[in-house]
């Protein structure tokens, strides 16, 4: 995947990491760009190269500090729009507000929608993104979306692991995401009852299927303050699993996290690097990141020789 010439791949400095190794697996550099913030706190940004009639690829997870992260992107597009490239893709591995996609109360906004409103007018051509936390969002934008799924390289680590497995999914609507896992390791089916009482809060209260005696890996497409992923395991364990690990897209990991982890039953987190780890999530023993830079640039490869992109959905 070497040799473009008309292939342009940026970042800014939420994830710039994975720009890099996503770089890598294309043969390419990264364009040059300054993204720094002025004294008032508003943010500088600029191309350091010619970009006029480029394919051009703007990696920038919308994580934390997520309104920086958005306000970035937003620039960065714009910064390429006005420079007159041919087309411009947002690589939004991690899609911040996500979870704020439609009104459950009254008076409140639909944020993923507004995010991607900001992500269109700014002047994107198209989303490339991992594992939205709802599908749905794709019908927010009036423009192609690429929706993969990190599953394909988090299976593929957890084919290591087929000795009497169950997956889990922590609530009844990962269920599906749970089933796909536990049909392509030929595991059992289980799923946490969860009631949750307020934002950032859950109580898991049962578990539905046989874990006894098995090893649970807990499914979800993130990890955020982690209560339901402990209070998941802990139940688990009560239920007679013999080990409890747990595997997610995005490491999130905020707020105490990290020191619910430490303390909980369980034995391994596997997630990806959508979101790049904090110190203490890097300094964790039980933290383990595979990398999605391959697949991205598979997509990221199909996307500029105009081939299909739902090969990788398989």
């Amino acid at each position: 995947m070497s040799g473009y010439t008309d292939l342009k791949l940026i970042t800014g400095n939420s994830n710039p990491a994975l720009a890099g190794a996503i770089a890598d697996t294309l043969g390419c550099s990264l364009t040059p760009t300054i993204v720094e913030s002025f004294s008032d706190g508003e943010i500088k940004v600029e191309i350091g190269d010619n970009v006029r009639g480029s394919d051009v690829f703007v990696v920038q997870s919308t994580c934390n500090a997520v309104n920086t992260s958005i306000m970035e992107l937003c620039l960065m597009i714009d910064a390429l729009k006005r420079a007159s490239a041919n087309r411009i893709t947002a690589v939004v591995p991690y899609y911040g507000y996500a979870r704020q996609d439609r009104k459950v109360v009254p008076r409140v906004p639909i944020s993923a929608k507004m995010v991607a409103d900001f992500i269109s007018t700014a002047g994107a051509s198209r989303l490339l993104t991992v594992d939205l936390h709802a599908g749905q969002i794709q019908g927010f934008f009036d423009l192609p979306v690429d929706n993969l799924y990190a599953s394909k390289v988090l299976l593929d680590f957890l084919e290591g692991f087929k000795d009497n497995l169950v997956i889990i999914s922590p609530d009844a609507g990962g269920t599906e995401r749970a089933r796909a896992y536990a049909k392509r390791l030929g595991a059992g089916l289980a799923i946490v009852d969860k009631r949750r009482d307020a934002p950032n809060k859950a109580e898991a209260m049962n578990v539905i299927g046989d874990v006894q005696d098995k090893c649970a890996i807990i499914v979800d497409d993130m990890i955020d303050t982690a209560g339901t992923l402990v209070t998941a395991s802990k139940v688990l364990q009560d239920k007679g699993a013999k080990s409890v690990m747990a595997c997610a897209s995005h490491p999130v990991l905020s707020g105490p996290a990290m020191e619910r982890i430490e303390n909980s039953e369980l034995s391994q987190v596997i997630v990806t690097d959508t979101i790049p780890l904090h110190s203490a999530a890097e300094q964790s023993e039980k933290i383990k990141v595979v990398s999605v830079a391959n697949l991205l640039g598979k997509a990221i490869d199909n996307i500029h020789q105009e081939a299909s992109v739902s090969v990788l959905f398989s």
